[in-house]
């Protein structure tokens, strides 16, 4: 079915709501822009990740405001946040929260009492977090898949919306964890955040070296943003977008039949199906934030990249070449 008749068939109040986020789109990107100077395709991933439910690993060298863009984000869109620290003495605990020996003053009586940890927040930012041992990254693992934490065996469910934004530096990697793959797979997308242009560079210490302070308004609620992500998920795609998307997740396998020679020749291993409901989720968001209905095999390729290089594990052949993941979905994309 063509995408034509699938937005004929649409329910018009999902049109509706899709007319208005893409009103509410340029209202975000101006608010964030009182803020932050440039990065608009870092601004426009995180957005797509927030709006599609799920979560986003930010790679960048120090001082590119990567934090301050969350933040800000967070309070455009109403959303309540915590920020982790992520260090090498960092306990599990410390993320989902622990429970606390308390005595009644009126009854003499000692019950233990929860108290919530940072994860209780509609946005979490992990900051560094691959600086901190694999038990304590595990214990985001059941936040970020199942929305609940269990803590000394009590289940506690987490806030919704619930989006977990984490921080990696690629240069100083002395004493750092790396992610294992699980891990790796439970992000959607993988955003590079790279130095601005000089214009914009300048602009930056131009503000921030001033009394300037913005002023930000709420643009969208909690509420909205859950029910955006609702609307993201009714948007109807046609079967050949589909299958787009599975024929480019499943061509980076090199066990795959289907996979050109030099996916065999550089890779060890490709990204799984999670990659593939990434890349669907991720261009119905695209196609909403554009002001389309329902998403073409144009917005599978604009994130593509985001949601398969933290997937893509190349092997000693592309090392030796300088061959990147970056490299491997670049050419991926325009022979398919």
């Amino acid at each position: 079915m063509d995408s034509q008749n699938l937005t004929t068939q649409a329910a018009p109040g999902d049109i509706e709501a899709a007319r208005r986020l893409g009103e509410a789109r340029r209202c975000i990107e101006s608010e964030v822009e009182k803020v932050i100077i440039g990065q608009k395709a870092v601004v426009e991933q995180v957005l797509i990740c927030l709006l599609a439910h799920g979560h986003g690993l930010l790679i960048g060298v120090p001082g590119l405001a990567k934090t301050l863009l969350i933040n800000t984000l967070a309070q455009v869109l109403e959303l309540s946040f915590k920020r982790v620290q992520f260090t090498p003495d960092l306990m599990p605990s410390d993320i989902t929260g622990t429970d606390i020996l308390e005595e009644d003053q009126t009854t003499g009586k000692r019950a233990f009492r929860f108290v919530p940890g940072p994860v209780f927040a509609n946005v979490v930012l992990a900051d560094e977090i691959n600086r901190t041992p694999p038990k304590t990254q595990a214990a985001l693992l059941q936040a970020m898949q199942e929305y609940k934490v269990t803590v000394s065996g009590h289940t506690y469910n987490l806030p919704a919306p619930f989006f977990v934004l984490a921080t990696q530096n690629p240069i100083e990697l002395e004493g750092t964890y790396p992610l294992p793959e699980a891990q790796l797979d439970r992000f959607m997308f993988s955003i590079y955040v790279d130095y601005p242009a000089p214009d914009e560079e300048r602009e930056i210490v131009k503000t921030t070296t001033s009394a300037y302070v913005p002023d930000l308004a709420k643009v969208l609620s909690a509420n909205e943003v859950t029910k955006l992500a609702e609307l993201v998920r009714r948007v109807p795609v046609a079967d050949d977008v589909i299958d787009y998307a599975v024929r480019l997740a499943s061509s980076t396998r090199p066990v795959s039949e289907n996979s050109p020679g030099f996916i065999k020749e550089w890779v060890s291993w490709g990204a799984g199906p999670r990659a593939s409901q990434y890349l669907i989720l991720g261009a119905k968001t695209k196609a909403l934030l554009d002001g389309s209905y329902t998403p073409t095999t144009e917005d599978i390729r604009t994130v593509a990249q985001p949601v398969l290089r933290h997937r893509i594990v190349t092997n000693f052949t592309a090392e030796a070449e300088g061959i990147k993941p970056k490299d491997i979905i670049d050419r991926l994309v325009k022979e398919l």
